[in-house]
């Protein structure tokens, strides 16, 4: 090997990981430009909330007995909703689960009103509910209109994995293309920030 693809050779080594962080950040800008389309929809992992489930006494509408966002979980949610509002996504339409989490990770987007949908609700302690929730939210995805605004739905990662075979971090999320079916196309996946 002569000198000069020598230097070439220790040249991309060391660009080699610049390069791949800056395709990443152009995916995360593609993705983003993506959603903006008209009949898009964001899947999206509820933001950072430490631990994994919920409490034994967990109950629904009580916050004190849920896992619940932390403080960065709350300025992962208000950074997306940034991002997300500067490429767009605003007014979006914004339905959450009714768990604390989500619902506090939907209203921190600041993208517009939040409405609770019990299909994106976890089943994580509940196997018995995946199949009745998934069928329910299959539906609602297929009457949304395919030119409409884009839409967020903020779930769990047990949501995002039947319905999209993904398994998203938290604050992180799919990228759907509505078609009038109950069987939406996965576009690609928009990383926690």
């Amino acid at each position: 090997m002569n000198r000069i693809h020598a230097y070439a050779a220790v040249l991309l080594l060391l660009l080699g990981p610049a390069t791949a962080a800056s395709a990443q950040a152009a995916d995360a800008v593609l993705s983003l430009a993506e959603l903006a389309k008209p009949g898009r929809v964001l899947v999206l992992r509820h933001a950072i909330a430490p631990g994994v489930g919920d409490p034994g006494h967990f109950v629904l509408g009580d916050c004190s007995t849920q896992r619940n966002l932390d403080a960065a979980g709350r300025a992962q949610a208000a950074e997306l909703g940034r991002r997300l509002a500067r490429a767009g996504i605003t007014p979006a339409r914004v339905y959450s689960s009714q768990w604390c989490r989500s619902l506090d990770t939907a209203r921190l987007l600041g993208l517009g009103p939040v409405e609770e949908l019990p299909a994106l609700n976890s089943f994580f302690a509940r196997p018995q509910n995946r199949e009745p929730q998934m069928s329910a939210l299959r539906a609602f995805l297929a009457q949304l209109p395919a030119d409409g605004r884009p839409v967020v739905l903020v779930t769990h990662q047990v949501v995002i994995s039947a319905l999209a075979g993904r398994s998203p971090g938290s604050g992180g999320g799919v990228i759907l293309a509505l078609d009038g079916t109950r069987e939406p196309r996965v576009l690609g996946e928009l990383g926690a920030n």
